[in-house]
Order: structure tokens, then sequence, then C-alpha cells
């Protein structure tokens, strides 16, 4: 059985720029909007420490190495007239510093956000300074991670391929990502009102990985990855852990939640950091594969247009590319049809409708293929979305001059 390489790149569909975005994008929080005990949780999580004060009244906050004239003077609430003066101070005064500490607070009081934040031990080099790639490598396990989530906040599965993850890939359009120098610590700020269960989905996990490691090597049993599907482990998520793992002396994946939104139902609030280290890649690839190649076929009704259509000859069965409108979470996918079914398919094509057809969506590839296609019947369309298949057609015809040519399948 043959998958799709899971070492290959996530590319996130409909992203023309650079993702994630830059936080220096961001326009600055508005004072007059700002929480003063969000903005203090905020400061006290990203290493600030509180100096005293006027108690009742306001906090002077400072971070180490900044210098002794760097302080933060942040009012208890709003309670006094020279409040929201205070916190438009402090505001600036974190945008002058130019700190990895200072533009984090800024950017989780822009968006409130649940901070989800990894860190990689690696192996310095003679130079005494991390490799260069160790920046990249600790952004693209991150990608892979975060698309994890965003999978198992669509549906649980222990292998995905290709379904769910165009609107996967779009959930992480909002993320922004603040990465320290040397790729030993990432931050990634997941909108609440958007990426909540994303968070959430990543969360319990990540938790649910640690314990079925930890089961595996108490009775070197499987069974706990088997259970832990539905905490939202899989194949995506695994391999994503060991990028994240290979070539470290260790590494961990937290979760912080947003001091504005509060704590999620379904979680505690102060959770360490879950730990993995070289010594858990065995058990994490023998999870990828079995997930892997356990993922059972799905059957489905699948409604969608045809856009390429290929066979050898004039007759005889041919192979039949669907866009996909419904009944299947996968963009595209391919088929072959007997001699009948392709030229009804034909048909359809031609005249500019849909078709619907039987058949099983196998794991095999992905979840591209449907094997065992039948009852391919055309779809009755309004006239307005006749139209719009019909101009498409109109843009595509060589696909179909070369089906009526004949011609070897891409």
């Amino acid at each position: 059985m043959q998958h799709r390489p899971t070492d290959e790149p996530v590319r996130f569909l409909g992203v023309a720029r650079a993702h994630p975005v830059d936080p220096a994008e961001l326009a600055g929080p508005d004072p007059g909007r700002v929480d003063p005990t969000v903005l203090g949780a905020l400061l006290d999580r990203h290493g600030w420490q509180r100096r005293g004060g006027a108690a009742g009244r306001y906090a002077r906050w400072t971070l180490a190495g900044t210098g002794p004239g760097a302080s933060l003077l942040v009012p208890e609430s709003r309670a006094f007239p020279d409040s929201e003066d205070l916190l438009g101070e402090a505001l600036d005064a974190l945008e002058r510093s130019g700190t990895p500490a200072a533009r984090e607070v800024l950017v989780a009081l822009a968006v409130p956000s649940d901070e989800i934040r990894w860190w990689r031990d690696v192996p310095r080099t003679a130079a005494d300074a991390p490799s260069w790639t160790a920046e990249e490598h600790l952004r693209a396990a991150a990608r892979r991670m975060l698309l994890a989530g965003a999978l198992a906040a669509r549906g649980r599965a222990g292998y995905y391929g290709a379904r769910y993850r165009r609107p996967a890939a779009a959930a992480l359009e909002p993320v922004l990502v603040q990465s320290a120098p040397g790729g030993r610590r990432l931050t990634a700020f997941v909108p609440v009102d958007t990426g909540r269960t994303l968070a959430v989905r990543l969360h319990q996990a990540l938790y649910a990985v640690r314990e079925a490691i930890d089961y595996r090597r108490a009775t070197g049993g499987m069974d706990a990855f088997d259970g832990a599907v539905e905490a939202g482990v899989s194949h995506e998520l695994t391999e994503a852990l060991v990028a994240l793992v290979r070539g470290t002396e260790g590494a961990r994946v937290g979760v912080a939640w947003s001091p504005a939104a509060g704590v999620p139902a379904e979680c505690t609030d102060g959770d360490d950091p879950v730990e993995f280290s070289p010594g858990d890649l065995d058990v994490l690839r023998a999870a990828s594969a079995r997930y892997l190649h356990a993922e059972p076929a799905v059957f489905v009704r699948v409604t969608g247009t045809v856009v390429r259509m290929r066979r050898t000859g004039t007759r005889g069965e041919g192979t039949v590319r669907l866009h996909v409108i419904a009944g299947a979470d996968v963009p595209h996918l391919r088929m072959t049809l007997d001699e009948e079914a392709y030229r009804i398919a034909g048909h359809a094509h031609l005249v500019g409708l849909p078709i619907r057809v039987h058949g099983r969506l196998e794991s095999r590839g992905g979840f591209r293929r449907l094997t065992g296609a039948s009852g391919v019947v055309p779809v009755q369309v309004d006239e307005a979305e006749r139209d719009r298949l019909l101009k498409s057609l109109q843009e595509n015809l060589d696909f179909f001059e070369e089906a009526c040519a004949g011609g070897d399948e891409p």
C-alpha cells in the first residue's frame, strides 16, 4: 500500500503571502480597550517581574536585561482618572522596547489569543551557536502540528490524507507566530474567536500522545494509541512530533490560555508543557505507521463536476477526475469507470452537469481515489449554476478533447 509521503512540506492553500503572519503587521492595541488585569497577566507570563508600586493603584514591572530605566507602570484597574494615561505610556514603552517579550505581549493584546509554545533543545555547534537551519526546522514542525490540530478540530481520524486539508489550512491563516533567535523557541498566537477549538484539540492530543508513549513503555502494547484518536491524535500529529524532536536533545510543547477569554471548560490552567525526548522517536514512528495503514476506506456518495477524462482507446473503461461538490471532504478525486459510466460522465460534462457516483474512498494515496464506482448519473442544477459550469467547461475544452481522442492517463 502506498501513501502520500509524510515528509512532504505543508502547503497552506489560498495564502498568497508568507505564512504565518508577521506580528509587525498588526496595529498597536488601543489603550482605551486594554484591561489592566489582562496586561498584568501577560507581562507575568512573558518574563516581566513585578517590582512593587503604589498599593491598590498601580504596579511597576521590569524586564531583566533591559537596563535600570526600563520599567512600566500599569494601573491595577480603571478606577482612577489617570489609568488610561498610564496604560498608553506602558504600551508606548512596550512598542519602543523591541524585545521579543514586549512584542509577544503586544500581539496578545492586539488579538486575544491562546498561545501555543514550542521549545527545542538543539545541540550547539563547535562555534557555540545553534545551527542556522534550526529555526526553519522548528517553524516547519510547528506548522505541521498546527495543521494536525486544525484537522482534529474538523473531525477525528487516525489518518486524514487529503480530507479536511483545505479548510484546516484556511483555519491557520489568522495564526500569528513570534520566534526567538536561534531556533530554540517559537510561540503561535491562535485567535480565540476563530481558533480556540484548534488549541483545545491540540492540547488534549499532546497529553494523549504522552500517555500512550508511557503506556507503550510500561506494557509493550500500542493499544493506547487506538483510543487516543478520540482525543485528536493522528498520523499527522505523530509525524509532526517526529519532525519536532528529531535532531534535538529534547522538545516541549505547551498551551497558555488567553487571560481575556479564560480557561476553556475542557481544560485546566497552569498545565506543564508536554515533554518529548529522542527516546520517544521509535514509538512515535510506530504509531504513525499504525495510523497510516489502519484507517479504513470510507463508503461515500459523491457529487462533483468532471474536470478531466482519459482512456487509452475509443472504447472501454477510462479514468475520470472529479471536482468534488458534496459527499467527501476532499477537493478532487480520481476513479476508473466502465464504458457505459464513462459515456454518461462524458455527456454530463458536455452539457455542463455534475454527476453523482457511489464508491469507496480509499486511504491509499491519501483518500484521493474512489474504487468500485457505480451508479453514475447526471445531477440537475439550477440555471445559474449550470451557466457557471458551462463557462468552466469552455475554459477547459482541451481536457475533454483529449478524452475524445484517447491518450494515456497522466
